[in-house]
């Protein structure tokens, strides 16, 4: 994996671990919280597979290939949720915006 593109990962997974921290809190705090229960476990997920994916990528893990490939999908079927509330939350919207970024650079990576 070139310089270029490792350092285009990091952000994304970044980016993407905090967009879905953002989220989490505040669907926490929307009125309906059981309308974005699903929302907020997803969001937790992929936190954590972005966060972990994070410190493999800065170690140099043998495996960041194999984790991009289980970071896209989560990333994927998390921003899949967050897109179905994001015309009533716009948490939800920026963070559909973040997983789909970061499935696309894992899959690249992957």
């Amino acid at each position: 994996m070139g310089h270029e593109q490792l350092s285009e990962l990091l952000q994304a997974v970044h980016d993407c671990a905090a967009a879905c921290n953002y989220c989490f809190d505040a669907c926490l705090n929307e009125d309906d919280v059981k309308m974005v229960s699903e929302c907020i476990r997803l969001d937790r997920e992929c936190a954590d597979i972005c966060a972990f994916m994070e410190q493999a990528i800065s170690r140099n893990s043998p495996f960041t290939a194999q984790l991009a490939a289980l970071c896209s999908e989560i990333c994927e079927a998390c921003g899949n949720e967050c897109q179905k509330h994001a015309d009533h939350h716009d948490h939800c919207r920026q963070c559909a915006e973040a997983c789909f970024r970061c499935a696309e650079a894992c899959r690249k990576a992957a």
